[in-house]
């Protein structure tokens, strides 16, 4: 869900061949991660402020041009009385993430790369804000004949002005798309390694100096059905799946396993 389900780039390869049309999409997807994670091994995604959530509502856009193409996504989480009142909580906090590829060189042979501009930031009723992020950095981007496939590997300098530790960091970003049995599946998601120090994430293995983690990986591989690929239901852009949200010293110190189960709509 932090992550385009396209892969952006790759698609800017084939700019100069094919039109591309702006698409959204609307996904609601709810998490198992605190019923699997409570007060399991000492890790509980369950208690007040724990940065897991019911239900998350991703919307997320996306349009080309010939000098490259926009992206932005917004996350919505809402979570319950984690105390057991049974009373909603409500939004719990927002994230969002904007960026644009940048192409001018799409009828060259060097079309497979582009330029990667990006804005990371959010809020949160527990910890305030998310730090902004900032990235720019090279995008390489492969696909197969017919587009079924696509995939795209990023180099991220990414500036965090207000960490405490360090501001100037590293994010290395892979995003993958694969449409198979007629377009009826998609298998498609992302695997982020990035560099940020997180001083209130205490304990992890060789932190010698007390300061917290200072390296964070997550993935979130996702499968839809795509319900458009039944008989009469043709013009009906709905899907049904799962995500599974892998990741380590993200949710909190170490690693943790997340899985969904949602629908997604397509404008």
């Amino acid at each position: 869900m932090k992550k385009f389900v396209f892969s952006i780039a790759a698609v800017l390869f084939g700019l100069a061949s094919f039109q591309l049309n702006a698409q959204t999409n609307i996904q609601l997807h709810y998490d198992f991660g605190r019923a699997i994670y409570h007060k399991v091994g000492g890790k509980d995604l369950s208690k007040t402020g724990a940065n897991r959530q019911y239900l998350t509502t991703t919307v997320e856009h996306f349009n080309a041009d010939k000098y490259g193409s926009n992206f932005f996504f917004i996350d919505l989480d809402f979570v319950n009385d984690p105390t057991g009142a049974g009373k909603w909580a409500g939004v719990r906090g927002a994230y969002t993430e904007i960026s644009r590829e940048l192409c001018f060189w799409g009828d060259t042979k060097l079309a497979g790369l582009s330029a990667h501009i990006e804005y990371n930031g959010g809020l949160d009723r527990y910890s305030g804000t998310y730090d902004s992020a900032y990235l720019v950095g090279p995008t390489y981007s492969v696909h197969n004949s017919d587009y079924t496939f696509t995939a795209s590997l990023s180099a991220l300098y990414k500036a965090i002005p207000h960490n405490v530790k360090n501001a100037h960091n590293f994010q290395i970003t892979t995003v993958w798309n694969y449409h198979f049995c007629n377009d009826m599946f998609l298998f498609s998601g992302f695997a982020d390694i990035w560099q940020e120090n997180r001083p209130w994430q205490l304990g992890a293995k060789g932190d010698k100096e007390g300061d917290g983690t200072d390296f964070i990986f997550i993935s979130e591989p996702q499968f839809w059905f795509n319900l458009h690929a039944l008989k009469g239901l043709e013009n009906f852009n709905a899907s049904i799946g799962t995500e599974v949200e892998l990741s380590n010293n993200f949710l909190g110190v170490g690693f943790y396993a997340c899985p969904t189960i949602a629908v997604k709509y397509t404008f």
